[in-house]
């Protein structure tokens, strides 16, 4: 029988979000695959925890993903960690993931601290419907691409950003989606110098213009303005006369209508004249 691959989440800044249940599988897994060795070492100190480490990241994981799996296979259990957040959401723990789902290993994911989910539920925009894009492309003509794609989303956007990229991201983000569309900052989450700001691109430009980035990023961007089906003159004379059937002056129909539908006030009263 196959051992399980727990996704385990870290603390994203303050140790003191590790939960019970995350350290209880740290402790109970026969090994532990991190990102980075010496960053999960400093965690299972404090939570006074002895596992063998493995090394699991986005340049071994080709050669590192088997050798786990087969580890897997042959009964062992994983821990999978990174050096903060969500194993496999923007993360190389996803293609292990999916080796273990091929070779029927269980996946077990642990909830826990998440710098996307942190970021929007503090950003005072949309919560409801949103999308991760994670970190943007490296090469500059692949992050316009992507940009161009996003005009349109009307979901609120979350991205990654290291400080050392933040300008020439929040340019582009500009250009794209326009100076007044609102951004929120979020910056060193749950740590001592957490900072969110809530700006609109084009002040976001200028703020760091003359200020130093410091510190890792979640920027939340406000989604597209909602766009209004395009309504004929005649749907809207036909809209109008449904409002005055119910008693509305044909006046305060026709200014209803022409605010609701986009349509010219006076070329809609002028066709609901024509059509009595």
């Amino acid at each position: 029988m196959s051992g399980t691959l727990y996704l385990v989440p870290t603390p994203i800044g303050n140790l003191g979000d590790v939960s019970r249940r995350c350290a209880e599988t740290l402790a109970a897994a026969d090994f532990i695959a991190a990102e980075d060795t010496r960053v999960s070492l400093k965690l299972l100190n404090h939570l006074e925890i002895k596992k063998p480490l493995v090394s699991y990241h986005e340049h071994n994981k080709k050669e590192s993903g088997p050798r786990i799996v087969e580890r897997l296979l042959a009964g062992e259990s994983c821990a999978l960690v990174t050096d903060a957040g969500c194993p496999a959401i923007s993360d190389p723990g996803e293609d292990l993931v999916r080796l273990c789902a091929e070779a029927g290993v269980p996946v077990c994911a642990i909830p826990g601290p998440c710098a996307a989910i942190t970021a929007l539920s503090v950003s005072a925009l949309a919560t409801g419907r949103f999308t991760f894009e994670g970190f943007l492309p490296a090469q500059k003509k692949d992050r316009r691409a992507r940009l161009e794609r996003l005009k349109t989303e009307e979901r609120t956007m979350i991205f990654y950003e290291a400080p050392h990229r933040l300008r020439e991201t929040l340019d582009e983000l500009c250009a794209a989606f326009g100076s007044d569309r609102p951004i929120s900052l979020c910056r060193e989450l749950t740590k001592l110098h957490e900072e969110v700001l809530r700006l609109r691109l084009g002040e976001a430009v200028a703020r760091y213009a003359e200020n130093e980035p410091r510190g890792e990023y979640v920027l939340v961007v406000a989604g597209a303005a909602q766009k209004t089906e395009a309504v004929s003159l005649e749907q809207a004379v036909a809209m109008v006369r449904e409002l005055t059937e119910d008693g509305t002056r044909t006046k305060d129909a026709v200014r209803q209508v022409a605010e609701e539908t986009g349509v010219s006030k006076n070329a809609l009263y002028a066709a609901v004249v024509d059509a009595n």
